[in-house]
Parts: C-alpha cells; sequence; structure tokens
C-alpha cells in the first residue's frame, strides 16, 4: 500500500526544534541523569545494607510491573489535554523524591516500596509523548522523538558518570539525596518551555476500557510487530554480563567487569548518538523501513553473541549494533504509533505501546535467563535472535500504512 500525502503544515514553516520540544528533552536529560544516578549505585547500596542477589532482581522486576501498567492508566489521562502537562510535572516530582527516599532506607524491601511507588510517577510518559506529538507538524515526528531520546541518553550517560565522581567525596547516602535535584530541574524546565496539550472536538471515549476499544484496527497490527519483537529484545544489562563471562579467562573477572561496564557506556553512548539522525532519516524515507532495519541490527548482534568473539574490539561492533538498534527503536516505535493513532485516543495508545514494552522487557529477559541457565548461553541468543527478526518482519510486511501520513516533499 502506498503511503497518503500531506501537506506540509505550517507547523513545519517553523521548525521541529520547538519551545515544546526542547522542554520535553530536557526534561528527559535531567531526570534520567538523576535516575541514573541512583541506579548506578544501588547494587552496591543493596550490597551495604546486607541485602541478598536476588533482591535486586525482585525489586527491579516489581518496578518494571508497576510501571507498564501505571503507563497503562496514564494513557487514558493523557486523553485529557487539560492534565498532559500537570501529570507530567507530577511524573517528574514523584520520581525525584523516590530516588532521594532511597537515602532513609534500611532493609531492601523498604528500597522496593520505595522504587515501586516512585515508578507510579511513569504514568506520565504517555503524556509527554502525546505533547511531544504535539508539539511538531507530523512530517517533523521523526526528529522530535529522536532529538527527546537521544538527550534521554545523554542523560542516562551523565548520572553514573556523575555518581562515580561523588563517590570519592560522598557517602552512598548523600549521593540518593543529591538525586533529587536533577530531577526538579526537569520538573522545572518542563513547567517553564512545554506549553499544554492541544484542545480538539474530536469526540473522546468516556471510560478507561472505552478508550481502548477506540484504537484502531492498524495500530494493533502495529503492536503485534512491536510485542514479538520486544519478547526476544532482552535487558542490555544480559549483554554486560555476556561480555564479562567472555573477557574473563584472558583478563580475570575484576578487569573483566570493568571493561564489560565500559562496553555498555559505549552502547549508551552510541544509542544517543543514532536517535535524532535516525528520526530525520525516518521523517524522509517512512519510519516503518528503518524501524524494521532497526530490529535487524538487534539480530546482528545477539547472532554476533553465539560466536563469542574474544577480542575486545569485536565485542564493541557488538555493543554498538546493539546500541544502533536502542536508539532507532526507541525514537521510531513511539513516532510512528503518533502517525497512526487519531489525536483523540493517542494518550491511550502511547499507554498500550508503553505496557506491551513492558511485559515484553519481562517476558524476554526471564526467557533469555532461564535458557541461559538450563541450557546455554547461545539458547538464549539463538531465541532472542529468532524472535527480534519476526518483529522485524511483522513491522514491515504487516503493519500497514493506509492510516500513516507520509513524509513531506
Amino acid at each position: 500500500m502506498s503511503e497518503m500525502k500531506v501537506a506540509p503544515s505550517s507547523v513545519a514553516s517553523k521548525g521541529w526544534l520547538t519551545r515544546g520540544v526542547l522542554g520535553l528533552g530536557l526534561g528527559s536529560l535531567f531526570s534520567d541523569w538523576g535516575h541514573e544516578m541512583a541506579t548506578a549505585i544501588l547494587p552496591a547500596f543493596l550490597a551495604s545494607i546486607g541485602a541478598p542477589p536476588v533482591a535486586l532482581g525482585v525489586i527491579e522486576g516489581v518496578s518494571d510491573g508497576v510501571a507498564s501498567f501505571a503507563k497503562l492508566a496514564g494513557g487514558w489521562i493523557a486523553d485529557r489535554p487539560s492534565m498532559r502537562k500537570p501529570s507530567a510535572v507530577a511524573g517528574y516530582v514523584i520520581i525525584g523524591f523516590s530516588t532521594f527516599a532511597y537515602a532513609l532506607a534500611n532493609s531492601w524491601p523498604a528500597i522496593l516500596v520505595t522504587r515501586a511507588l516512585g515508578w507510579v510517577g511513569r504514568a506520565s510518559s504517555p503524556s509527554r509523548s502525546a505533547l511531544l506529538a504535539d508539539a511538531v507538524a507530523p512530517e517533523q515526528h521523526g526528529r522530535a522523538f529522536g532529538f527527546e531520546r537521544s538527550m534521554d541518553t545523554v542523560g542516562a550517560v551523565l548520572g553514573p558518570l556523575c555518581a562515580t565522581a561523588l563517590l570519592s567525596v560522598l557517602s552512598l547516602r548523600a549521593i540518593f539525596r543529591w538525586t533529587l535535584l536533577p530531577c526538579l530541574m526537569a520538573a522545572v524546565v518542563f513547567a517553564i518551555l512545554v506549553p499544554p496539550g492541544k484542545t480538539d472536538q474530536a469526540k473522546r471515549a468516556p471510560s478507561f476500557v472505552s478508550s481502548f476499544n477506540a484504537l484502531p484496527k492498524s495500530f494493533w497490527r502495529y503492536l503485534s510487530g512491536v510485542f514479538t519483537h520486544g519478547i526476544g529484545d532482552f535487558a542490555p544489562t544480559l549483554l554486560i554480563l555476556r561480555a564479562g563471562q567472555i573477557l574473563t579467562p584472558r583478563f580475570g573477572f575484576t578487569r573483566a567487569s570493568a571493561i564489560a561496564v565500559g562496553l555498555f557506556t559505549f552502547f549508551n553512548v552510541v544509542n544517543a548518538a543514532t536517535s535524532y539522525p535516525a528520526g530525520a532519516l525516518a521523517d524522509r524515507m517512512g519510519k516503518r523501513g528503518i524501524l524494521a532495519v532497526g530490529y535487524l541490527f538487534a539480530v546482528a548482534a545477539f547472532a554476533g553473541f553465539i560466536f563469542e568473539p574474544p577480542t575486545i574490539p569485536m565485542l564493541a561492533l557488538l555493543f554498538g549494533l546493539a546500541g544502533i538498534h536502542d536508539g532507532i527503536q526507541q525514537s521510531l516505535e513511539k513516532s510512528l504509533a503518533a502517525e497512526i493513532l487519531p489525536s483523540s485516543v493517542r494518550g491511550s495508545g502511547f499507554g498500550v505501546l508503553a505496557a506491551v514494552n513492558g511485559i515484553g522487557d519481562l517476558i524476554s529477559s526471564v526467557v533469555v535467563g532461564v535458557l541461559w541457565s538450563s541450557v546455554s548461553a547461545n539458547a538464549g541468543f539463538i531465541y532472542a535472535a529468532a524472535f527480534t527478526f519476526l518483529g522485524a518482519v511483522l513491522i514491515y510486511f504487516y503493519t500497514g500504512t493506509a492510516n500513516v501520513p507520509a513524509r513531506a516533499t
């Protein structure tokens, strides 16, 4: 099917880097800066209070589950334009105070409760996505979402670097307290720069359930590809573990672990560098094809790990491929969804997309972990490569484009 042609809107003539896009990007940067500061030192803090290794897995699993369902509810809120900006600001504040509260915890169940409650703040994610879609013309969605994702990833790089620097002068509890500063800065710049959501006359679904019933069939087809990819796309922390295992015989455990963390930093740098160019390219060439290609980068990375390359340059290449995949995926999944969804249910659609991704992340990480432990690491990577490849096929051949505006010419 050919894509429908749309005339460039008046918004396009003003450029894509609007106050709203800048505010959303800076909000993501500061919020992720604070969050990743806390995440980087959380394992060490748990060890310092005597928590068992399984505690971290329970904390992350429960928190991700809470976040997924919170985003689903947040999608219904995001369909009310007047509620988008207040809920987004509140979300940043909630996340900031939750990371600050880690400093007050004396047991890992207290961290679990605090982190889970903090992740309720992620219910504002659909509202932020809807505001970002409102901030630019449809033919500029790829660049806007790519820029926001790039800024988010810059924050993910700055957070651990800042935590590492502060460890030489502050205690772990003191660093948790300092995470409040960038999170509150996120709320402030967002409140100042981002305009309220657009109000239109479209009829909105009155209830939580009916809002999801109003989502178009083309969006559910799109989600089938996203979910299939998601149940193969496991957490990148498993890449760190595998790199450490591969390098340990040659470098020893301590040095191999340090190299693996360095490779993950490289992954985030590549991720940040890829996000905006991928969005800009997709605005010109079509998002569906670029997203499918992005999924194939994951296939290449996972397949490469099956052969256990022993050299650091080869591992750097595989982490780079995984970083390109993540940059493309995070930028284009939302921007393509924004084009498929009618504005009246766009918030609910973003909420469903976030929930589908969260459930996929949970399934993929658990299945790969089980295969890794019970069969072999290669079995886990074969599973991951197979489903990410199938996701690419579904996105390209099954999603369809009848409801997707074409790039401007």
